[in-house]
This record gives C-alpha cells, sequence and structure tokens, in this order.
C-alpha cells in the first residue's frame, strides 16, 4: 500500500492539472462554437434572458465550462475524452480493422522487439569487449558516446532513405533505429555491471588461478545482472520511441506513429492523444514484463531487486 500511495498522488495531481488546464485551453474555441451556433450559455439575469431572446439566440441550460470539456476537436481533449477514444479503439474495433489501437500496437511492437532484441545483443558483445580490450575501451566507447549526441529525428529519415535505396523496407529499417536508441543504455550498465566485482573479490580468483573465461562466468556475468536489467528497462522504452519515430518521416500506414500522423493531419486530436496514452501503456507494461523477470532472476540467484 505504501508503494502505491505515492504512484496514485502523482497521477491524481496530474489528471487534477489536466482537468483545470482544459478550460483556458479549450475557451476561445468554445466561445466561438456557441457564436456560430447562435447559441448563449447561461445568461447569468432575467435581463440577460430577454435581451438575448429579443435577438433570437437560443438559450442553452448550461454552462460555457462545461462545453470546454465536449469539444469534437478541442486544442486539449479532457480525460473522459481520450478514454472514451481508446475504449472505442481498443475494445469495440476488431483487431485486424485499420483503426484498431490493437492493430496499431502490435505493428510498432513487433519493429519495437526486433530492434530491441538487436540492439541488446550488440550492446551485451560490445560492453564485454570494452571490458576485456583495452584498444576497445579507448577506441569504441568514446564513438558510443558520441553516437547519442546524434538527434534521432534528423538521423531516423537518412537510414530509412538510404536502406529504402538498397530495397530493404517495412520492418527492418524502424528495427534498426529501434536499435540504435536501446544498445547504448546496454552498453554502459553492461561495462558498469561487469565491471562492479571489488579487488578482495578479483584477488580470489586469482587466487584460485581461475581463468578469464571462468572469471566472466563465475563472477563478472553475475555481478552485472542487476545493472544488465536496469539498463534493459531503459532500453525497451527507447527501442519502443526510436520505433514511433522511425513511422513519422515515412509516412507509414500503421503503427502508432501512423495515428499520430492521422491525428494531425486531418485535425482529430482525439486520435493523437489515444495513440499517445496507448504508447506511454505498452512502454509501462513492456518495463514492468522486464521488472517481473528481474525480481525472478535475482530471486532465484539469491539476490533482492532495488
Amino acid at each position: 500500500m505504501k508503494s502505491v500511495l505515492p504512484i496514485v498522488t502523482v497521477v491524481a495531481a496530474i489528471l487534477g492539472f489536466w482537468v483545470l488546464a482544459v478550460i483556458p485551453m479549450n475557451m476561445h474555441l468554445t466561445t466561438d462554437q456557441a457564436q456560430r451556433d447562435g447559441l448563449v450559455v447561461t445568461p447569468e439575469t432575467p435581463a440577460e434572458r430577454q435581451a438575448y431572446s429579443g435577438l433570437g439566440l437560443t438559450l442553452q441550460n448550461t454552462s460555457l465550462i462545461s462545453r470546454t470539456y465536449t469539444l469534437e476537436r478541442p486544442r486539449l481533449p479532457s480525460p473522459h475524452q481520450v478514454g472514451a477514444e481508446m475504449w472505442e479503439t481498443v475494445f469495440e474495433r476488431r483487431v485486424t480493422s485499420r483503426r484498431s489501437l490493437v492493430y496499431h500496437g502490435w505493428v510498432t511492437l513487433s519493429a519495437t522487439l526486433v530492434g530491441f532484441a538487436i540492439g541488446t545483443g550488440l550492446g551485451i558483445l560490445l560492453a564485454v569487449g570494452i571490458v576485456y580490450n583495452k584498444a576497445m575501451d579507448m577506441s569504441v566507447m568514446p564513438w558510443a558516446i558520441a553516437s547519442q549526441t546524434i538527434p534521432i529525428l534528423a538521423l531516423a529519415p537518412m537510414i530509412i532513405v538510404m536502406l529504402g535505396s538498397i530495397g530493404i523496407q517495412g520492418l527492418f529499417p524502424k528495427a534498426v533505429i529501434s536499435a540504435y536508441l536501446s544498445f547504448f543504455p546496454v552498453v554502459v550498465g553492461m561495462v558498469k555491471g561487469l565491471r562492479s566485482p571489488d579487488a578482495m573479490q578479483t584477488d580470489l580468483l586469482h587466487t584460485y588461478n581461475a581463468s578469464p573465461a571462468q572469471g566472466f562466468w563465475k563472477l563478472r556475468l553475475p555481478a552485472s545482472v542487476p545493472y544488465l536489467f536496469a539498463s534493459l528497462k531503459i532500453g525497451i522504452s527507447a527501442s519502443l520511441v526510436g520505433a514511433i519515430v522511425a513511422e513519422l518521416p515515412t509516412g507509414a500506414r500503421a503503427g502508432f506513429g501512423a495515428r499520430m500522423l492521422v491525428g494531425d493531419q486531418y485535425g482529430q486530436p482525439l486520435v493523437t492523444w489515444a495513440a499517445l496514452f496507448a504508447a506511454a501503456i505498452t512502454a509501462a507494461a513492456l518495463v514492468g514484463f522486464f521488472s517481473l523477470i528481474e525480481r525472478l532472476t535475482l530471486r532465484r540467484m539469491g539476490m533482492h531487486a532495488a
């Protein structure tokens, strides 16, 4: 209960701020819409009611504030509007429908998982090389750090166009971008983890005349597991972001990125916001899955998750 209360408090604060922000964000649109419809919203006095009726305007038994929460195309959708859009596109659409968020979620998730697997594999191999080879540590690690300074929004179109020019399209270009974002956290975490054993532990291995391979499997790799899982949770989120970013410059027809493009291009903010929240929920589910695997793995190893 103590661990849930802070989360609930933060979520409630965000929702409260969101609900209040809807009013100033949509008030101008609400007023314009009321004027176009010939409506006067909740006159305050009997004199105002008589004056408005004399102008031939229709009196509505509602407030201007309440109408800010029900606009069809608001600047800032209210929470219940986003929830209703998500419910419709997740539970009331066939999963094979182009309007189903489940369908678009699988398209993005497939590229995410492929890219994450590639990035994780490369990251672990690179980390092992950096730890055991001083030349790689001095040469490769600075380049790995420098690679993350390139904006992904600038790099993604270049990668997609380059791969498309040689006939590689579809899932793989998106997976490459996901791998690009996910491999760096794994490299950093694994290097830190593989170097985490202290001098007493490494001296003990030398006392037993252990080989480098035995030192890796018996000491360094087990010690790096907590660091690896911390990196994996960061990497899977970054990989999902990479897959979505890769869908934006290509005009993709499927995926969370495609739904965001549709919402922006056709003036349907509810579609964009529903895709954003669906992506956030997907990322949270993936992180939660790795947290569960982490607990089970560390418990089996006799360790405790942080």
